[in-house]
C-alpha cells in the first residue's frame, strides 16, 4: 500500500503539477476527519506521516484513568491496566499515545475521508491552472476554437477553456470550430469553479506580443515598440525605434522580403500593418504617422497636444484615408489631435503661403511667426 501511495503521489506531482506536500496534508486531514466521524471527537488526534516511506500512523493522546469502570469516554481516556501495556510506568493522570487502527473506521467515515482527499486534489488542480495562466496574463497563447457559448466562443487552452467574447472578436473574422488561433489574455480570475479566463483577438497588445515573438530584435531589446494604434480587422499603425544605430527598426520588423510582418498579417487574417519610425520630435512623429501621405509641414503644439498639418492638394484624401482612418490612427498613435488641410485650404484660411517659410529646398521650417499665424479653426480633417 505504501509503495502504491508513493507512486500515486509521484504521478500527481509529475502529470498534474500537484505538490506531494499538498496531498499529504489532505491525507492527514482526511484521517482526522474520519476520527471525528467515528469517535465524535478529534481534538486529541495526531497523524504521523513519513514522507519518504509513506508510512502513516494515527495517534490518539489519552488520559490514564485508574479504574476501567471510571473510563467515561474511551476516545480520550484509557484505563491504567491498558495504559501499562503501552507504557509500563504509566500512572493515573498521565497521558499516553495510543495508535488507532484506521480499519476500525466505519464505511461512512471512510467515504468522508476519501471525499476530503478528492476535494483537495480538485482544489489543487484549480490552483495550478489558475497560477499557470495568471503568469500568462497580458500575453499571447494559442488555443483551439471549441464552440459558440452565449455571446462569445469557448477557446480550449489545454488544461482549461477561456471565453472569447463577441466584443473581443475582430469584426468580420470567422472562427471555425477546431481551428487554432492566437489570443491575448485579458484577465484571469480564480473562482470556486476554477480559473475564469477572458481572451481577446482585437486588443492592440495582441499585435505587440506577436511582433515580440516574431522579431528577435524586439525580444532582445534592440528594437522597441513605442506605441500601437489599431482598428481590428482593418489596419494597425505601429511606431518603433532602435537602441542600436546600426539596426533599422522598421526593416527589422518587416524582415527579409516582408517575411516577419507577413507572418503576423497572416495570423490576423490579412489585417494591414503600417510600421513607422518613432521620433521624440512631435512634428516628425506625426509626419511619419500619416504615411503613406506626403506632408508639406506640421505645426505641433506639445502643450495642447494638437497639430496642424499641411499636405499637397493631391495628397489630402490619402492623408485623411478612407472614412478618415489614416488620420484617425495617426491621432491615436501620436496622442495628438490632428487637423489636416491641403495647401489651398491653408492659404485661404490663414492668408499666407507655406512655401514662404522654408529656409531651403529641403523644406526646413524656421519662421516662428508663421507658426503663430497658423493657429485657428479651418475646414480640414480633425481626428
Amino acid at each position: 500500500m505504501n509503495s502504491e501511495l508513493m507512486e500515486i503521489l509521484d504521478v500527481l506531482e509529475r502529470e498534474r503539477d500537484i505538490s506531494k506536500a499538498a496531498i499529504i496534508e489532505a491525507i492527514k486531514n482526511s484521517l482526522v476527519t474520519a476520527c471525528r466521524n467515528h469517535f465524535k471527537s478529534a481534538d486529541n488526534i495526531n497523524v504521523d506521516f513519513n514522507e519518504e516511506t509513506c508510512e502513516m500512523h494515527v495517534i490518539a493522546t489519552k488520559e490514564v484513568i485508574e479504574l476501567a469502570d471510571d473510563v467515561m469516554d474511551p476516545a480520550i481516556e484509557i484505563s491504567l491496566d491498558d495504559a501499562k501495556l503501552i507504557k509500563e510506568d504509566a500512572k493515573p493522570g498521565d497521558f499516553v499515545e495510543v495508535e488507532i487502527n484506521s480499519k476500525e473506521f466505519g464505511r461512512i467515515a471512510t467515504q468522508n475521508a476519501k471525499n476530503v482527499i478528492t476535494q483537495k486534489i480538485r482544489e489543487e488542480e484549480r490552483n495550478v491552472v489558475y497560477n499557470q495562466f495568471l503568469e500568462k496574463k497580458r500575453d499571447v497563447i494559442t488555443g483551439t476554437v471549441q464552440r459558440r457559448v452565449g455571446r462569445g466562443y469557448s477557446i480550449n487552452l489545454g488544461k482549461t477553456d477561456a471565453l472569447l467574447p463577441d466584443s473581443e472578436i475582430v469584426p468580420g473574422e470567422r472562427l471555425k470550430q477546431g481551428g487554432r488561433i492566437k489570443v491575448f489574455v485579458i484577465d484571469v480570475i480564480n473562482t470556486n469553479k476554477g480559473a475564469k479566463i477572458t481572451v481577446s483577438r482585437s486588443h492592440p497588445e495582441l499585435v505587440k506580443r506577436l511582433f515580440e515573438a516574431e522579431v528577435t530584435e524586439i525580444k532582445d531589446g534592440t528594437v522597441e515598440i513605442m506605441n500601437i494604434a489599431r482598428e481590428p480587422g482593418s489596419r494597425t499603425k505601429m511606431a518603433v525605434r532602435s537602441n542600436n544605430p546600426n539596426v533599422d527598426p522598421v526593416g527589422a520588423c518587416v524582415g527579409v522580403n516582408g517575411s516577419r510582418v507577413n507572418a503576423i498579417v497572416s495570423e490576423l487574417f490579412g489585417e494591414k500593418i503600417d510600421i513607422i519610425n518613432y521620433s521624440d520630435n512631435p512634428g516628425e512623429l506625426i509626419q511619419n504617422a500619416l504615411s503613406p501621405a506626403k506632408i508639406v509641414n506640421v505645426f505641433a503644439d506639445p502643450d495642447a497636444q494638437t497639430a496642424n498639418v499641411v499636405v499637397p492638394d493631391s495628397q489630402l484624401s490619402l492623408a485623411i484615408g478612407k472614412a478618415g482612418q489614416n488620420a484617425r490612427l495617426a491621432a491615436k498613435l501620436t496622442n495628438y489631435k490632428i487637423d489636416i488641410k491641403s495647401e489651398t485650404q491653408a492659404r485661404d484660411a490663414y492668408g499666407f503661403r507655406i512655401e514662404d517659410y522654408y529656409e531651403d529646398e529641403d523644406g526646413e521650417y524656421t519662421d516662428e511667426y508663421a507658426e503663430e499665424e497658423y493657429a485657428g479653426d479651418g475646414d480640414g480633417q480633425d481626428s
